[in-house]
């Protein structure tokens, strides 16, 4: 019985919407490229080889784990990607995305973009409250806590406690 409750427990922290959300940061704009396909195999800035399946991109600054959110404004797609590599070595780009991130954002075709970027910096999550008796049982709860009006019972106002 007690596994279950935990394992209900679990899957409710699992599947709150608020755990999906990200704190919002500075925005960026500019233009954004990805790597030709004989970049594929070969070794990163961050001693990883490149994989063009996977969501990774070169940023100058970010460092190296950073997720961040890119955004192609004309159609709004967007992708988190993980910053693995230094770069891109054009003046006027501001990323390189891999393979699968362009394709993502329906950039193939065009090979640079303009792109907007922001940090992806995932919520942490906020505890869960179960109301559960001694012995492990649900309790009925009548109206969420947020939507109760505060309210002070006779006895607690008098002082006496049941």
């Amino acid at each position: 019985m007690i596994r279950i409750l935990h394992f209900t427990a679990l899957l409710l922290l699992l599947i709150l919407p608020s755990a999906a959300q990200a704190q919002q940061t500075e925005q960026v704009r500019g233009k954004a490229s990805y790597y030709a396909k004989r970049f594929h195999g070969r070794k990163m800035s961050n001693g990883v080889s490149y994989h063009r399946d996977s969501l990774t991109c070169a940023h100058r600054t970010y460092s190296f784990g950073t997720l961040l959110e890119v955004t192609n404004p004309h159609n709004n797609k967007t992708v988190i990607v993980k910053v693995t590599d230094r770069g891109p070595y054009k003046r006027n780009r501001i990323i390189d995305l891999s393979h699968a991130a362009a394709r993502q954002l329906d950039m193939l075709d065009h090979g640079v973009v303009e792109v907007v970027i922001k940090e992806y910096v995932p919520m942490p999550f906020t505890p869960l409250v179960i109301p559960i008796d001694k012995n492990g049982i649900f309790l009925k709860v009548e109206q969420p806590a947020a939507l109760r009006k505060a309210t002070i019972s006779p006895a607690i106002s008098s002082g006496r406690h049941p």
